[in-house]
C-alpha cells in the first residue's frame, strides 16, 4: 500500500458534518495526494474510510477514487442491515443489487 493511502485509512473513517473545517480540509488535501489509480489493495482499505454522512461532499470523492481501481471491484460484503449509505452506495454501483434474498 502507498504511503499516501495508508496515512489517509490510518485516520480511520471521514469526520461528519460536525467536523472542525480544519479536519474536512486536511482530509480532502490527503484525498487529492492519493495518485490515481489506486490498487484492489488500496481501494478496499479506503472503503472502510466513509463516515456518518458526505462529509460536505469529500464521501464522493473517496467514492470516485476508489472506481478508479481496475477489475476485479475489491471485495466488500453485502451492506448489513445496519449498514451505512456509503456501503450500500458502494455495493450499488458495483453492480449488485441490493435484494437481500440473493
Amino acid at each position: 500500500m502507498r504511503t499516501e493511502v495508508a496515512i489517509f485509512t490510518a485516520e480511520g473513517p471521514l469526520p461528519d458534518w460536525n467536523g472542525s473545517e480544519e479536519e474536512i480540509s486536511r482530509r480532502s488535501r490527503q484525498l487529492e495526494a492519493i495518485p490515481r489509480p489506486v490498487t484492489a489493495q488500496e481501494a478496499q482499505a479506503l472503503a472502510a474510510c466513509f463516515g456518518p454522512d458526505d462529509c460536505y461532499g469529500v464521501a464522493w470523492t473517496l467514492v470516485h477514487l476508489i472506481e478508479t481501481s481496475p477489475g476485479p471491484l475489491p471485495a466488500i460484503s453485502r451492506p448489513g442491515p445496519d449498514a451505512g449509505h456509503w456501503h450500500h452506495t458502494l455495493w450499488a454501483r458495483w453492480g449488485h443489487s441490493d435484494d437481500q434474498s440473493r
